[in-house]
């Protein structure tokens, strides 16, 4: 994964195809909207948005790379800065919280000695809380990539986390 923000950044040519794919989607004049894609394709293959991935992407639209920052900095699926292999999220609404949603978090805090947005020194964790992750019924949860892991307990992080470290 691409983790400095000042290396020459291009797609594959696969890459690039698919881009093309992605853009034919949109009428003429509303290429734009083919951004959220293209920030996860970015994501996806250096790991981060930095500002060069950002300046890249608004080249492939033809827009203003401030176009792209306020995208990417509104929406909590893109990380503006590097995160560790896995990020945990947890939803900071109320229904979370008063189910033991911020109990959770403050394990995690402790156990892995990192704040909310925080990575571990070895960079194989990272902690973000967000807003409504869409699963109050099922809280404390959290999400990691695309899956959920509902009604945790410590014991239950606690296994998570030590089936990450083995998986590496």
């Amino acid at each position: 994964m691409e983790t400095t923000a000042n290396a020459a950044l291009t797609f594959s040519a696969e890459q690039l195809k698919k881009v093309e794919e992605i853009i034919k989607r949109y009428p003429e004049g509303r290429h734009k909207s083919a951004l959220l894609p293209l920030l996860h394709m970015a994501q996806d293959t250096w790991g981060w948005l930095s500002p060069a991935a950002m300046d890249y992407v608004a080249s492939l639209l033809k827009i203003q790379p401030i176009e792209v920052y306020e995208v990417a900095s509104f929406y909590s699926m893109y990380y503006l800065k590097p995160m560790g292999k896995y990020v945990m999220e947890f939803c900071r609404t109320g229904p979370c919280c008063l189910m033991g949603s911020e109990n959770i978090v403050h394990y995690i805090e402790n156990k892995l000695n990192i704040k909310d947005g925080g990575t571990t020194e070895d960079g194989m964790f990272s902690l973000k809380t967000v807003e409504c992750l869409a699963a109050c019924g099922y809280a404390p949860m959290m999400q990691v990539g695309e899956n959920y892991y509902e009604h945790l307990t410590e014991e239950k992080v606690d296994a998570l986390l030590d089936e990450w470290r083995r998986k590496g």
